[in-house]
């Protein structure tokens, strides 16, 4: 039997591709057939807000100095979640100063509330809230604080009385996504009648820039008692990547190609990763998998810089590795710098040559240990208490504010 050129063609391609190549190709198909990227997207159609409103329903102002109910919107955390991590740290910030917290987790395919606390304790195990499934509703709270842009939909579509609300933004997330539906989703939910809390001078900056809205500006934190310099300083060699290959704010398609020419340099020097596992890289490199901020920090005491990748907000990530001695190389450009005024950052213009030559100027550095110790100390003393101090008070001046004149 003769095949037809084309089939001939594509018969050739696939035996090229391999059985690898194969099963892409079929799960490529299938993620296109199924609608399988609509499992990603986190609201039910009929949550999602169809205008901004101008003007919500408050209740007054409380008189009284009693603890508040304040609940927080936000979806399931997973283990590692920065995002998770420095929202529970405003929810302890609260819980600290007498206030009763309530965490309201959507999900639009379904919660068990059971299983979700669980977890939650598990991996913040500070945090006394109640967990709640937010389809549920929100009453009896004095103060509702959305955490995402998502979350903003959700507390519009469910809460259906008279509440103190507020918006505790980490990151400008329309940003997380091409010019599209998605992207002013997320952008019109700036415009909702929330007080807005923006962290770091890059949230404000862009929430003023780009939309013309004002805010509440908190600074970033540190958590320096978790994040140190060894108690014994060794010698450090390699580098760290935490990796987040589906996030693409994240980099890692440059990082990976910043540590193939790195590596082509300086073959004696381990690479390290840590978060999810990299896949197809063309050099050695030590996995770890996902690690609890202790471990973290042990890893880190053992290199001389890490990749602090991210072309929003600057990750957290970048004054963490400071703090244990480690150079952290970020992609330069001015969203970063908003919120990194650190000498000891390695800042690389965004090509993979840049970055591998950052990372191989911290490694040839003759004076590295001494300089791990310099970068740890421009961060000592620094911690999250100035941020949970101010965004408890801004919760309390929201709901108290106008009884208290």
């Amino acid at each position: 039997m003769i095949l037809p050129t084309t089939a001939r063609a594509k018969l050739r391609r696939l035996r090229g591709a391999g059985a690898r190549g194969l099963a892409q190709r079929i799960a490529a198909r299938a993620y296109r057939a199924t609608d399988a990227r609509s499992l990603s997207f986190q609201l039910d159609a009929r949550d999602i807000a169809a205008d901004v409103p101008s003007v919500l329903a408050t209740p007054a102002a409380v008189a009284e100095d009693r603890p508040l109910t304040v609940g927080w919107v936000t979806s399931p955390p997973a283990a590692g979640s920065g995002g998770h991590t420095t929202l529970f740290r405003m929810v302890e910030g609260l819980e600290a100063r007498g206030h009763r917290c309530v965490v309201l987790l959507y999900d639009r395919h379904g919660l068990d509330v059971a299983q979700r606390t669980a977890e939650l304790r598990a991996g913040w195990p500070a945090v006394r809230a109640e967990v709640r499934d937010a389809r549920a509703g929100f009453g009896g709270l004095d103060a509702l604080v959305a955490s995402s842009w998502e979350s903003a939909h959700v507390m519009l579509a469910y809460d259906d009385e008279p509440t103190h609300r507020l918006y505790f933004i980490q990151d400008y997330e329309p940003y997380f996504y091409p010019r599209g539906s998605e992207h002013e989703l997320a952008a019109m939910t700036y415009r909702f009648p929330f007080r807005r809390i923006a962290l770091g001078d890059m949230v404000a900056g862009c929430l003023e820039s780009e939309l013309g809205q004002d805010s509440d500006v908190v600074p970033f934190g540190c958590d320096t008692a978790t994040y140190h310099l060894p108690a014994v300083e060794a010698p450090r060699s390699g580098v760290v990547l935490y990796a987040k290959p589906d996030v693409d704010r994240r980099g890692y398609l440059l990082a990976a190609m910043a540590l193939e020419r790195f590596h082509r340099d300086h073959p004696d020097q381990p690479i390290h990763v840590y978060g999810s596992r990299p896949t197809d890289l063309p050099f050695p490199v030590t996995y770890h998998g996902r690690l609890t901020p202790a471990e973290l920090n042990t890893l880190y005491g053992t290199v001389t810089a890490g990749l602090a990748m991210s072309f929003t907000n600057i990750s957290l990530v970048a004054e963490e590795m400071l703090a244990a001695g480690v150079v952290p190389v970020v992609n330069d450009s001015p969203l970063a710098r908003a919120d990194l005024p650190n000498p000891y950052v390695g800042w690389a213009e965004p090509t993979a040559a840049d970055i591998a030559a950052e990372l191989s100027a911290a490694v040839r550095r003759p004076d590295a240990a001494a300089y791990a110790e310099k970068a740890a100390a421009s961060v000592v003393g620094r911690s999250w208490g100035p941020t949970q101090q101010l965004v408890a008070g801004i919760v309390e001046d929201e709901v108290r504010g106008a009884a208290r004149g």
